[in-house]
């Protein structure tokens, strides 16, 4: 059974009606993205599911919808005094392309951990009108640098998230797929990192299509909005793996978390209970549940995705579509997933098939102790790997003694019920190993 924690509703700091007009107000230069019917993921879980494929904007998420919303509503004197923003990247090309769009200059500052590829992008849609600054190892880091800039200059900061005008530009993505299905969708499947999109949607849908169920999705490491709503209140999370790069956020918002309370709900640790069988008696409303998943499973979405769909998606846009794995749902209810982003760096891919391969059980590590002698490695061969097993990494680290010297050994196997036999062969073989475990500080220096 998973933990559940339940969630106080409050009032909501944003509405349907603002949300429609930031839909009129965006609509002259952002195009409605498609909403696509996925066979494999509709076949996988028994319902109908389609992607919400933000991944197509002009800027490969929906972090434009936000960042224009909010600048087209600047005065003349905000729109002179230029413009600051702090993302981990989505939000900044949103910023970059609303600024050269709307001829004002604006400096944007990023963590030094932002991909090459979503570097490159804002200069890009920013051209001569904005200035890309890389500061500080997370997007908090950042945040606190721009907020430093907006009181020394007087600029207008943009808020990826913790804005009415930004969530509710968001939210315009439940306007749209609303429209294009022609029918309230049983579930909506939401990725969350600063929070401003699950407002958005989530509001929209409270008040235009109540029977829909809302989850929201965290990355493992990042569960800033489960821990507020658990906490009852915005936390500051202690530390946080920035993986999941367009989600990996230490506090959610001020304003994520109040309409996420609204919401009422649940938070579950793992949502493996239905999600469509209960409604709040006293509201006529479907559930609002929070869950995260681990980036390992992000990894498999996103991979799944290229290879079935060609769909292009970085880690915090498959975030949503890793959840489907996760959970249970009713055969035949009609699902949305938001397909978020689509700002991925090619040379990232090492490490997300590593991470997938971890995630599925097919990836282990070892420290084994070779005998010095002729031979040693030809048995540890014969007598340990199984005929589907493969070493996909042998790293010699030093001799600790005439006798013994230790290596690193990577072995993949072929289906993840191998491991079993793999353990008890290692454990017969004369020769000394220890399997590093996933999680330990040792095995985060692999991955």
């Amino acid at each position: 059974m998973a933990d559940v924690a339940e969630v106080s509703v409050t009032r909501p700091p944003l509405t349907a009606d603002e949300i429609d007009a930031a839909a009129k107000r965006i609509s002259d230069i952002i195009e409605p993205t498609p909403l696509q019917y996925s066979a494999r993921l509709s076949a996988s879980t028994g319902a109908q599911v389609y992607l919400k494929r933000e991944d197509l904007t002009a800027v490969r998420s929906y972090k434009l919808r936000g960042a224009y919303n909010l600048m087209v509503q600047l005065t003349a004197a905000e729109r002179a005094a230029g413009v600051v923003a702090a993302s981990a990247g989505n939000h900044a090309q949103g910023v970059a392309f609303a600024c050269q769009a709307m001829g004002v200059r604006g400096r944007i500052y990023v963590p030094t951990t932002t991909p090459k590829q979503k570097r490159d992008r804002i200069r890009v849609h920013g051209g001569e009108f904005v200035e890309l600054i890389a500061i500080g190892e997370t997007y908090d880091a950042a945040a606190a640098a721009a907020a430093a800039d907006v009181a020394r200059t007087g600029a207008t900061m943009v808020p990826p998230f913790d804005d009415p005008r930004t969530a509710a530009g968001q939210g315009t993505i439940a306007a749209e797929f609303l429209e294009q299905l022609g029918a309230a969708p049983d579930l909506v499947i939401v990725p969350v990192g600063g929070g401003g999109c699950l407002a958005g949607i989530g509001t929209y849908l409270r008040e235009r299509a109540p029977q829909t169920g809302l989850l929201g999705v965290e990355p493992a490491g990042a569960a800033s909005m489960t821990a507020a709503l658990v906490a009852h209140g915005p936390v500051t999370l202690p530390e946080i793996d920035p993986f999941v790069d367009g989600a990996a956020v230490r506090r959610i918002g001020d304003l994520p978390y109040q309409a996420a309370a609204s919401f009422g709900g649940e938070v579950v640790s793992h949502a493996s209970l239905p999600l469509l069988t209960t409604t709040d008696s006293s509201t006529g409303t479907a559930t609002f549940r929070m869950m995260h998943v681990d980036e390992g499973a992000i990894c498999t979405a996103m991979l799944d995705l290229y290879q079935n769909e060609g769909i292009i998606a970085e880690p915090a846009g498959a975030l949503a579509t890793a959840a489907l794995a996760e959970v249970d749902i009713e055969p035949g209810t009609t699902v949305v997933v938001l397909v978020s982003g689509g700002n991925n760096d090619v040379s990232r891919y090492g490490e997300i098939i590593e991470r997938s391969l971890v995630h599925r059980g097919l990836k282990h590590y070892f420290l084994v102790d070779f005998p010095q002698e002729p031979g040693a490695l030809r048995r540890f061969l014969d007598d340990v790997l199984g005929p589907d097993d493969d070493i996909t990494m042998f790293e010699y680290v030093k001799r600790n003694n005439r006798e013994t010297g230790a290596a690193l050994v990577g072995i993949e196997l072929g289906a993840t019920d191998d491991l079993a036999s793999l353990l008890h062969r290692i454990e017969e073989s004369p020769i000394q190993a220890e399997r590093l475990e996933p999680g330990s500080p040792a095995y985060r220096y692999l991955t």
